[in-house]
């Protein structure tokens, strides 16, 4: 600061207090210093005292760099995770979920999906994306449920092998309500990451979830 800043600099310097250096009356609690501590004039450190630094230190949590482990915890292109599962109604409710290793494909988690619905009669139809895309899942569906699955068809599929209708595909343009129902979970942090070394706990977490969306909405 100079003169340029148009500025008083003397100014009369207010008294400043000494506090002597006692001991704290927490001794358990000595050895931990603030930021900061120990540069304010007229104080000085304890001989005791001890600085804490930051590495592996945050807001009092220790940090454990390793390896992400945990039950139903698969490999991913992304790295490891957990896959959550779950069918919608027609208002973007939550009717069935389930919590899977990211590890297998979608196709083969359809029924045990379907097995943890929460209500007790099955859907008529299941409209996915193209990820569900499969003749065997078509038939064990409509086969041990009864539900006409709806699915667009791969490039790579074959002229002869097509068996979805244009009429029927036509519901694929209400899929966007599973995708809000899914927005509306990942509004719970809890859910976003996982922190629970045991699947059934953050199955548990999944489902409270489900249960408050419904609260909500009904």
């Amino acid at each position: 600061m100079d003169t340029a800043y148009r500025c008083a600099l003397e100014r009369l310097a207010p008294a400043i207090r000494l506090v002597p250096n006692r001991a704290s009356p927490f001794p358990e609690l000595g050895a931990l210093q603030s930021i900061g501590a120990g540069t304010t004039g007229g104080r000085t450190r304890s001989q005791g005292s001890r600085w804490v630094g930051f590495k592996g230190v945050v807001h009092r949590r220790k940090l454990r760099f390793g390896e992400k482990r945990g039950l139903c915890v698969g490999k991913t292109k992304r790295g490891k995770g957990t896959k959550i599962m779950a069918v919608a109604d027609g208002n973007g409710l939550p009717v069935a979920v389930c919590t899977s290793s990211a590890s297998p494909a979608e196709v083969k988690l359809v029924n045990q999906t379907l097995e943890q619905r929460f209500i007790a009669h099955v859907p008529e139809r299941l409209v996915g994306d193209k990820a569900y895309d499969s003749d065997p899942l078509d038939k064990q569906v409509l086969n041990q449920f009864g539900i006409e699955m709806i699915a667009p068809h791969r490039q790579n599929r074959r002229a002869d092998t097509v068996t979805q209708d244009g009429r029927a595909l036509r519901r694929l343009k209400r899929r966007w309500k599973v995708e809000r129902l899914f927005a509306w979970l990942y509004n719970f942090r809890r859910l976003v990451v996982r922190y629970e070394y045991h699947a059934e706990n953050y199955h548990g977490f999944v489902q409270l979830a489900c249960l408050l969306v419904l609260l909500r909405h009904l």
